[in-house]
């Protein structure tokens, strides 16, 4: 079975073409290699893929070219005890980093438009 339909099965990616072009950027390794989405995926096999929610150490337990619940898409794999417990370190850390946009009050106003023109007219 082809990667990049074992990663869309699994739920790593959304789409299939997603996980075919995070392959060919080589964001996914089998066994330590870098993988192109042709590549036949075996059970048993080790994949680490870098997905934008977080890095994951996977094993290969069963094999899928269908998009099932999400439920069966987990029981397609082994996460490492590792890999889980870095996810959750990166997520602990991500929330405690002060967040600025939510200061943010929307666009100015007419007069605080003004004095910002006035500001970078001196500069």
């Amino acid at each position: 079975m082809r990667i990049d339909k074992w990663l869309w099965a699994a739920r790593f990616f959304k789409t299939r073409s997603l996980a075919s072009k995070a392959c060919e950027l080589s964001r996914v390794t089998s066994n330590g290699q870098s993988t192109k989405p042709s590549k036949d995926v075996r059970l048993g096999d080790q994949l680490q893929i870098k997905t934008p929610s977080g890095d994951f150490h996977v094993e290969v337990l069963a094999l899928s070219e269908i998009r099932g619940p999400a439920a069966d898409a987990q029981s397609l794999y082994r996460e490492s005890v590792a890999s889980q417990e870095l996810r959750r370190k990166v997520a602990e850390e991500k929330k405690a980093m002060p967040h600025f946009e939510a200061d943010r009050q929307g666009k100015p106003s007419k007069r605080d438009r003004r004095s910002l023109d006035r500001f970078h007219s001196f500069n």
